[in-house]
C-alpha cells in the first residue's frame, strides 16, 4: 500500500511517498480503507522535531492523526464491512504510525460512523485540527463558559479560531469575535457568516476588541496564535476574564504586560489533551457530533491535496495558512 512516511526528523521534504505492507488486523481492531485524510499543525511540529515525543526511537513514522474511510475488515461488533467512519487513534502520526496511508489497522475505541448527510472530505474536514475539540474542552471544561458570555477565538481561518467560534456560537455566546491577517481574509470569513472579524492590517485586535464590545473587553479567549499576539489577547480581556493557549501558530515567545494580568484578575490556562480522561475526550465527542448532526457545526474546506503531494500540503497549511481545513485523499 501506499503511505506517507519520514526517516528522519526535518523539512517539509521529510514527507515521502513509499510502499509499505498492507496491515493486518489482530482482536478488536479494523481495517479501514482510507479515503480522506486532514493535516493538523502537530503533523509539522512532530516531523520538525519540534515535540518532546520526537524521540530516534520514534522512527520512522507515518504520519496523519485523523482521517476518514471506509471499513473492509472488522474484528469489531461495532463495525462491519461498508461502514464509513472517522478514524483516530491514541498517538496516531506522533507515536504510532498514522492515517497517512491507503490502509489503517485501528481499534474499534477509535472509530465511530460519519453522519449519513456528511461527505468524506466534509467529514475529514471535521476531524483535521482537532479544532471543534479542542474548542469546546477549552470553553467548557478550563474556561467554564456560561451561556452570555463573550468569546474571542483569534486566525479565523484556522482550526482553533474558526471552530472555537462555531461552539461558542451553539454553546450561547454573546458576541464571538475572530481576527484576519489581511483584509481578503476579513471579507471572505464575513461573507462565510462570522460577522465580527478583526482586520489586523487596519487595526490592532484591542482596538478591534474594544470597539466591537463598546470597551467592556472579552470573557474568554481561546488562542491558538500566541506569539506576539499574546499581549494584545491579554489588553483585550474583561476583569475576570480566562485566556486559554491552545496553540503557538504565531509563534512561541511572548511579552506581555504583567498588569494586563493583575489588574484584569485574569485567568491563563494551558491547553492539552492530556488535562482531560478519556471519558471526558469521549463525552464531548459524542456531544460535537451531536452538534454536526444537528447542522450547527459547518466544517470548512481550504484545499485538498493528492497524497503523492504530502509535503506541499504541509507547507501550505503552515505557510500559506488558509481559509479552512487542508486534508489529502488517500487513494486519488
Amino acid at each position: 500500500m501506499k503511505a506517507i512516511q519520514y526517516l528522519q526528523y526535518g523539512d517539509y521534504s521529510r514527507n515521502r511517498l513509499v510502499e509499505l505492507a498492507r496491515p493486518e488486523a489482530r482482536a478488536g481492531e479494523v481495517i479501514v480503507e482510507m479515503r480522506t485524510v486532514g493535516i493538523n499543525p502537530l503533523d509539522n511540529t512532530f516531523r520538525s522535531g519540534h515535540h518532546y515525543a520526537a524521540t530516534p526511537e520514534n522512527l520512522p513514522r507515518v504520519g496523519g492523526q485523523t482521517g476518514v474511510g471506509a471499513v473492509v475488515e472488522s474484528q469489531s461488533e461495532d463495525f462491519k464491512a461498508g461502514d464509513r467512519v472517522f478514524v483516530r487513534g491514541t498517538g496516531f502520526g506522533l507515536t504510532a504510525d498514522g492515517t497517512w496511508r491507503e490502509f489503517v489497522a485501528a481499534p474499534a475505541s477509535g472509530l465511530s460512523h460519519v453522519p449519513e448527510t456528511v461527505d468524506d472530505d466534509h467529514a475529514a474536514a471535521y476531524l483535521a485540527g482537532a479544532g471543534y475539540l479542542t474548542g469546546y474542552l477549552a470553553l467548557t471544561e478550563l474556561a467554564k463558559f456560561r451561556p452570555g458570555q463573550t468569546v474571542l477565538a483569534p486566525a479565523i481561518g484556522g482550526a482553533v479560531g474558526m471552530e472555537t467560534v462555531q461552539v461558542a456560537r451553539r454553546l450561547g455566546a454573546a458576541l464571538t469575535i475572530s481576527t484576519a491577517g489581511n483584509t481578503q481574509k476579513a471579507e471572505q470569513a464575513r461573507a462565510a457568516g462570522y460577522e465580527h472579524v478583526i482586520d489586523l492590517s487596519r487595526e490592532s485586535l484591542k482596538d478591534g476588541v474594544h470597539r466591537i464590545t463598546e470597551g467592556k473587553g472579552v470573557d474568554v479567549v481561546v488562542d491558538g496564535v500566541s506569539g506576539n499576539l499574546t499581549a494584545e489577547v491579554l489588553a483585550s480581556l474583561a476583569f475576570g476574564g480566562t485566556v486559554v493557549v491552545a496553540g503557538y501558530a504565531g509563534g512561541r515567545q511572548a511579552n506581555v504586560n504583567v498588569t494586563d494580568i493583575i489588574w484584569r484578575a485574569a485567568t491563563i490556562r494551558g491547553f492539552t489533551f492530556r488535562l482531560f480522561t478519556p471519558e471526558t475526550v469521549a463525552a464531548a465527542g459524542a456531544t460535537l457530533l451531536g452538534y454536526l448532526k444537528e447542522g450547527t457545526l459547518h466544517p470548512t474546506i481550504g484545499k485538498v491535496f493528492p497524497m503523492s503531494e504530502a509535503a506541499e500540503a504541509v507547507r501550505f497549511l503552515i505557510e500559506d495558512r488558509p481559509f479552512g481545513r487542508v486534508l489529502m485523499h488517500a487513494r486519488r
